[in-house]
């Protein structure tokens, strides 16, 4: 018999690490052109394989921030607070 995992714990076991791997990717594009070792051919790819990564990260940052709003909420509204506003009030 086949058992899944609950749909919120599959989930987000792949997001996590996708997105760290993609983040690790990104770096070491970055380093290989910043290298300057690496062709102009070689860099353009790289450069448009960076761009994607990117705009994936970018994605799954923005969803992690529409969560996080909506696990704001107070009294039915979204309450967003920039997290330096919260660390001057304790002050």
């Amino acid at each position: 018999m086949h058992l899944r995992a609950p749909f919120w714990r599959s989930s987000a076991m792949k997001e996590k690490p996708m997105f760290e791997e993609d983040l690790k990717k990104l770096q070491k594009i970055v380093e290989e052109l910043s290298s300057g070792k690496i062709t102009l051919g070689e860099s353009l790819k790289k450069y448009e394989e960076g761009v994607k990564i990117a705009q994936s990260c970018s994605l799954t940052l923005a969803d992690a921030q529409r969560k996080v709003e909506l696990l704001m909420k107070k009294d039915g509204k979204i309450s967003l607070e920039k997290f330096d506003d919260l660390d001057t009030e304790d002050k």
